[in-house]
């Protein structure tokens, strides 16, 4: 759309400047001519004066030579012999053909006639014998089209500045109009490629704002109605998964005989249906993108009330809990659901992947820039920890989705953090979540930071 306006406005602007420069031109060299002759003809008329009095030869030559013509050898004069006899006079330079001259005595008329380098005017004049004398004034080819050049010159420039302008202004107009056009469409691919902060500025041309404002709010629905399907499937795994995990540690407690051994089973299937159901719904789900300005939650809070929850199974179980660093208010940029479900996960781990007993702790480190949350056990701990931070490993474990661990690392990745695996004080697996208080600008000393403050409080420890 750019270049076919500045193809058009080019095309316009070429136009109209020929329809006017043209003609333009054509005048100014009509108007250089008519100068040129009208000096000549002045000229003339003022020899003519003498002509009119004397016929005189030496008066004639020192009229002659007092012009402006006649002194740089361009006036001739033309006098017929008188009727009783003589001879006819010639003064100066003559240039005109006799034909001319005879033409111009039978039809005194001024005439212009063309000769070798220019023009001569032919100017009749009547002599007190009655005769028609003739005025001859040579007018160069030079003087003819003097000042013409530079008047096509000029004529010439202002025709390009005027299409250079217009073309500048097009280019202007087709980038303003072409731009949210452009923005609107880089918008729409980067929301179908599933980077749903994708937004378009509004601004531009009354309808391309129009535009842009109806993308925004279909952006924004978008969101929301993903946002409240992933809090819904967040809230179902919560009310499926932990009261499955519950049925599992109670159905091993019920001793052996062929109805603990069913139920069992159907436990176990219904872990395995769950999971392909939680599998299936993530595999389907598009990345969303972080939450924006005010988004986040408070991690003391979301750590307290999760632990309060699973503080119960692990009374039963008879697992030591410790928690700390939740004493005050710890402010991230996540939203609630996620880090509950990035808990959660973790979590469910322990109490699926180690034995009944095993101590466990969640512990909170707030960093200038930066958040860490362990959550560390006294289980086997991980073989393979690059194989379990893997997307979407299971590890050959029964009731697992290899999704607990992805959950988790898309919350820290969210942030510009990442997640470790280690090995904790406690002797087991030690899972390291770092959350970036500064977003994705996050950087390397950020993390460095947030290690120290690891160190000194496990050192306090």
């Amino acid at each position: 759309m750019r270049w076919a306006l500045v193809k058009v406005c080019l095309a316009v602007t070429v136009m109209v400047v020929v329809a006017f420069a043209v003609p333009l031109g054509l005048v100014i060299k009509e108007m250089a001519r008519d100068r040129a002759f009208a000096n000549a003809e002045r000229q003339a008329a003022a020899l003519g004066t003498s002509l009119s009095i004397t016929t005189d030869r030496t008066q004639l030559d020192r009229a002659v030579a007092s012009t402006q013509a006649g002194a740089a050898g361009r006036m001739a004069v033309h006098i017929p012999a008188p009727p009783g006899g003589g001879a006819a006079v010639r003064i100066g330079t003559a240039r005109a053909t006799a034909k001319d001259l005879a033409t111009v005595q039978r039809t005194p008329r001024a005439s212009t006639t063309e000769v070798p380098g220019g023009f001569a005017l032919l100017q009749p004049t009547a002599i007190s014998t009655g005769q028609i004398a003739i005025v001859e004034v040579y007018v160069p080819e030079g003087e003819v089209t003097n000042g013409l050049a530079t008047a096509w010159l000029i004529l010439a420039g202002v025709g390009i500045a005027l299409v250079v302008g217009s073309v500048a202004v097009a280019d202007r107009l087709g980038v303003r109009m072409v731009q949210p056009a452009q923005r609107l469409a880089s918008a729409a691919h980067d929301l179908g490629e599933g980077r749903l902060g994708a937004r378009v500025p509004e601004d531009g041309p009354t309808e391309l704002k129009s535009a842009a404002v109806a993308f925004n709010s279909m952006a924004d629905q978008v969101v929301q109605l993903l946002a409240n399907e992933r809090e819904l499937a967040a809230d179902l795994s919560h009310r499926l998964r932990t009261p499955l995990t519950v049925l599992r540690l109670n159905a091993a407690s019920l001793g052996d005989g062929p109805a603990a051994d069913q139920t069992r089973a159907a436990v176990e299937q219904l872990e395995r249906e769950v999971d392909t159901i939680i599998r299936t719904a993530r595999a389907a789900k598009p990345q969303t993108q972080p939450g924006g300005p005010g988004a986040g939650c408070d991690a003391s809070e979301v750590v307290r009330e999760r632990m309060d929850f699973w503080s119960a199974l692990a009374e039963d179980e008879g697992r030591k809990v410790r928690v700390a660093g939740i004493d005050r208010p710890v402010r991230i940029p996540v939203a609630r659901p996620e880090l509950v479900a990035a808990l959660d996960a973790l979590l469910g781990n322990v109490f699926r992947h180690t034995p009944e007993g095993t101590a466990f702790s969640v512990d909170v480190h707030n960093g200038d820039d930066a958040v860490i949350i362990l959550v560390s056990d006294a289980g086997p701990g991980i073989a393979d920890p690059e194989a379990a931070l893997a997307r979407g490993n299971s590890g050959g474990r029964d009731g697992s989705t290899g999704l607990g661990l992805d959950i988790v690392r898309r919350v820290a990745e969210s942030t510009g953090g990442d997640v470790r695996i280690g090995r904790s004080v406690l002797g087991g697996t030690e899972v390291r979540i770092w959350i970036g208080l500064g977003g994705r600008a996050a950087g390397a000393p950020g993390r460095r930071r947030g290690h120290r403050v690891v160190r000194r409080r496990r050192a306090q420890h």
